[in-house]
């Protein structure tokens, strides 16, 4: 998820979105959450504005697909996870 700044409490909007005109990779597939299109741009409207998912033979290859995609979308103030998909806890190693 691609979120603007300020989310998840007051979140940015009227960003303007830059590279969701270009063309992606087969198995990449870009969600459409908090954006609205005012004249010719793709502006953010809300917290939540993008999902990037991507599906690939592996975890692995899937999760750098789908790291490569957002690498291409910029808005100002976006922010993101870093660890989806990552490696999971060892067993034991989580706290409660």
């Amino acid at each position: 998820v691609l979120a603007a700044r300020g989310y998840p409490g007051a979140p940015e909007t009227g960003q303007t979105i830059e590279g969701l005109d270009r063309t992606y990779p087969h198995g990449i597939r870009i969600d459409f959450a908090g954006v609205d299109r005012v004249g010719s741009r793709w502006v953010t409207s809300g917290g939540r504005v993008l999902g990037v998912t991507a599906r690939a033979d592996t975890v692995e290859r899937a999760r750098e697909a789908a790291y490569e995609a957002v690498s291409r979308i910029r808005f100002d103030g976006m922010q993101y996870r870093k660890d989806i998909a990552g490696t999971p806890l060892q067993s034991g190693s989580a706290r409660t």
